[in-house]
């Protein structure tokens, strides 16, 4: 390739890696959806877009790395006080049944759908077996099931793909030594490989403590140095057995996540930018590598392929993970509509696929063609379909707004208990004793004390939370709050507006809109409370008395929208508004 050829290809490549994902972003679907196509057709009509001419014999090298980043990205957000009891035991019987009936189905079914050796058949079945946050992550943010099964299904996605890696490896070392005979099988391998990975993950754990903790990094270089301890700990890893360098990624991240005294950067655009590019090339790039002729002749068997997967295979799986949990019924039939394939399949079909076909084994081109086909295949039904199938099992979140009031003086829990009768599940949050006793006793549902800390924890979410408004009496927390847990919730965070001559070294000169509006300050509410105003909820379409302040609109459909103009309400029939009644003896609105 000449010298344009490839500044072209690297242009492209990118172009399509982020217009894929905007435009997913757009049609509300996951990214997989266009990202696979787009990097097929690329490769199909341009001869440009091949990674193995833009980088050569490295390709694999580079693909590992990356999905090592994937994975430690994927580790930081995984919470190990989550993973107890029945999800635990849930989650172990999936990755071990999962992988055993997987491996087994594909390896009975393989020779006869598509005529290859049982070695190839075995090669593939070990491929097939992972899943991976970077296709199950997105389809639950699409589908929004209940915290259970978000739980079950991103713990199992985020270990099987590392295992996976590791017995593909296994595997394939396995076949070039001697095939599939007996003795020929390296179980002591895989659990060499587990060792050098859990090895590698603590140190790189005591090489991120040491930075962010003894060295005190701030977001920039304690960025730069997560990557290049990862980069680091997983190639050295891979060095010394293959892909275990995707085991030590991942440990390294949980270890960084839930052991107390790792000073993690609450925020991490770059790093998550990164990470979101990465995906993107990855696909792009491995799709392209993928040829129309390949497809043909294994296009028929794959649909039947999937259909056993999806429909037999992991249905069974799910069934037998669950059995005798908590779990209702509708919970476990949606895990078993859950196993869409990813990254690690087709960066562990690209590697093991190229090098069996140079050793000789018969079919062994065929590996790539038939995981491109299963990873569309799966994604596809499961893209498309999940959010149907979970609002008809009933285990999709109720779409009402659920927001968060962290404050607990009176005025603040009145508020709560008026959007409660409004219609709303209220949660709230208050750090002193006596105002979380004061939250209790009103009836309203409690957070747990660290929900604060891990709101602004590395890649945290509040799950199930819509919006937060901090109305606590500290103005410069309610500043900083509401900048640091912009990236923790769905929705919006808001903030109480500081008084005017405010002593507050932060609030004042914070940027943003505050709620209610610049009229109505913290000191403008408490006060008035105080003088006997209180708050109201009637319908949009009912007459009230005169003097009453719009403070919230809940619409119809159960959404939660605050009100910053008071004569420009935009309210329905059907929707719900939440008031602030005048001072006893007045017939006006507070007033900063």
């Amino acid at each position: 390739m000449t010298e344009d050829d490839i500044l072209l290809g690297l242009a492209l490549t990118v172009a399509l890696a982020v217009g894929s994902q905007i435009l997913a972003s757009r049609l509300r679907i996951p990214a997989l959806i266009v990202l696979l196509p787009a990097g097929f057709t690329a490769g199909a009509l341009t001869d440009v877009v091949h990674p193995d001419q833009l980088v050569g014999p490295d390709f694999s090298v580079l693909v590992s790395l990356s999905v090592a980043l994937i994975l430690y990205d994927a580790g930081l957000g995984l919470d190990m006080r989550q993973l107890k009891g029945v999800t635990r035991r849930v989650v172990v019987r999936l990755l071990v049944l999962g992988v055993v009936l997987t491996w087994g189905a594909v390896l009975c079914l393989g020779p006869g759908l598509f005529d290859v050796p049982a070695a190839v058949a075995c090669m593939l079945g070990v491929i097939l077996v992972v899943s991976g946050p970077t296709v199950v992550g997105p389809l639950l943010e699409h589908v929004r099931p209940s915290d259970a099964v978000r739980r079950v299904l991103m713990w199992e996605g985020s270990l099987v793909d590392p295992v996976g890696a590791i017995l593909g490896a296994v595997v394939f070392h396995s076949i070039l030594s001697g095939g599939l005979q007996t003795g020929h099988f390296h179980f002591g391998a895989f659990f060499g490989s587990v060792a050098v990975g859990l090895v590698g993950g603590a140190v790189g754990a005591a090489l991120l403590w040491f930075t962010l903790q003894r060295l005190r990094l701030g977001e920039t270089l304690g960025t730069l140095a997560q990557l290049a301890t990862v980069v680091v700990v997983a190639a050295g890893c891979d060095m010394v057995y293959d892909d275990s360098g995707l085991i030590a990624a991942i440990v390294t991240g949980l270890t960084a996540a839930n052991v107390p005294g790792f000073d993690m950067p609450a925020r991490r655009p770059f790093f998550v930018t990164l990470v979101q590019l990465i995906i993107g090339l990855l696909f792009i790039s491995i799709s392209a590598t993928v040829t129309p002729k390949s497809l043909v002749p294994v296009l028929l068997p794959c649909v039947a392929l999937v259909a056993a997967l999806v429909l037999v295979v992991r249905p069974l799986v799910a069934l037998l993970s669950t059995a005798r949990t908590d779990f209702a019924a509708r919970e476990r039939a949606f895990i078993g509509w859950m196993a869409p394939r990813g990254i690690v399949a087709a960066s562990t079909a690209t590697t093991f696929s190229a090098a069996l076909t140079d050793a000789g084994l018969r079919d062994a081109d065929e590996i790539l063609p038939i995981t491109f086909l299963v990873i569309v295949g799966t994604v596809l039904v499961y893209g498309l379909t999940a959010r149907p199938v979970a609002a008809r099992l009933g285990v999709v979140h109720v779409a009402r707004a659920r927001p968060l009031l962290v404050g607990g003086e009176p005025w603040v829990v009145d508020l709560a208990r008026s959007l409660r009768t409004a219609g709303l599940d209220v949660l709230m949050w208050a750090g002193s004793a006596r105002e979380r006793n004061r939250i209790e006793e009103a009836g309203i549902e409690l957070a747990a004390g660290e929900l604060m800390a891990a709101a602004t924890a590395p890649q945290a979410r509040l799950h199930g939370v819509t919006s937060v408004f901090l109305l606590t009496d500290d103005d410069d927390f309610n500043a900083l709050a509401t900048i640091v847990m912009q990236d923790s919730v769905e929705g919006l965070v808001h903030r109480v507006g500081p008084p005017p001559d405010s002593p507050g070294v932060v609030a004042p000169y914070t940027a943003g809109d505050t709620v209610f509006g610049p009229e109505l300050t913290r000191r403008t509410l408490a006060a008035s409370y105080e003088r006997g105003a209180r708050f109201h909820v009637r319908p949009a379409s009912a007459s009230g008395p005169s003097g009453q302040r719009p403070l919230f609109v809940v619409r119809r459909d159960g959404r939660l929208e605050p009100v910053a103009d008071a004569l420009r309400v935009a309210a329905v029939e059907g929707d719900t508004l939440v008031l602030l009644g005048p001072v006893p003896g007045t017939d006006e609105w507070p007033t900063g």
